[in-house]
């Protein structure tokens, strides 16, 4: 689940951009093997497609990416695609790596039918210095259709090492706090390898997400009786241009 831009930020970005001299387009298509969100699978342990167009034009970016999901469904819904809208700003805080990033995102999911909406929308705010990061999300809604579960909140701790050639080493940690439902809280983990060849991008990501137990069976479960949460080994693949 990636990232409701709100139509006032929309218009004051909008009013406040540089020039197009300045702005850059960008694009990106890809697949992978599972599509892991806060280490939750979304599409039941199975392949998904994605693609996203990002616009940015000095510290500001806005931008939409969505994918295939089958967790919906699942729920007893009707819908087969998540599309996320987000928009930012980027800035140095200070000269020798330390920067921001804050922004609101929303997570859409057109013709759910679902009774509790899992439609989302998170405020977020990040700090980088050199080549870690520090990421809060708040979720202004409820969180992806738990009941009573505003005002949850999204820890992230990760890095990113360029380790020469073009590979790049990301471990991460995040907590998941889902107000009024803490037994669907946990924490997740992942260790993602990945190679730039000239804007394909190819990854393998070890990822797993300590959910809890309950009466038996895991917090995050698939209609089958898998743990969606599970350890287990992402391949995926994406081409920016």
């Amino acid at each position: 689940m990636k990232k409701t831009l709100l139509s006032l930020a929309t218009v004051v970005a909008a009013a406040a951009l540089p020039s197009a001299a300045c702005a850059q387009l960008a694009f990106n298509v890809g697949a992978s093997t599972d599509y892991r969100y806060r280490g939750i699978s979304q599409s039941r342990l199975k392949p998904a497609v994605q693609g996203g167009i990002d616009y940015a034009a000095g510290g500001f970016y806005v931008g939409a990416w969505a994918s295939s999901i089958k967790w919906i469904k699942d729920a007893g819904g009707d819908a087969s695609v998540e599309v996320d809208l987000y928009g930012g700003y980027k800035g140095e805080i200070a000269k020798g790596g330390l920067s921001y990033d804050v922004g609101v995102l929303t997570y859409q999911y057109p013709g759910h039918k679902l009774g509790v909406s899992p439609n989302t929308t998170e405020i977020y705010g990040a700090l980088s210095f050199g080549p870690a990061t520090a990421k809060y999300s708040h979720s202004l809604s409820n969180l992806f259709g738990f009941s009573d579960s505003k005002n949850s909140g999204y820890l992230d701790l990760g890095a990113s090492f360029d380790v020469g050639a073009g590979v790049t080493l990301a471990p991460h940690i995040g907590y998941q706090k889902v107000s009024g439902n803490s037994d669907y809280s946990y924490t997740d983990y992942s260790l993602a390898v990945s190679k730039d060849f000239d804007g394909l991008v190819v990854s393998a990501s070890a990822v797993y997400a300590d959910v809890k137990r309950l009466g038996g069976v895991p917090a995050y479960i698939s209609p089958g009786g898998k743990n969606l949460g599970k350890t287990g080994l992402v391949l995926a693949v994406k081409y920016n241009f």
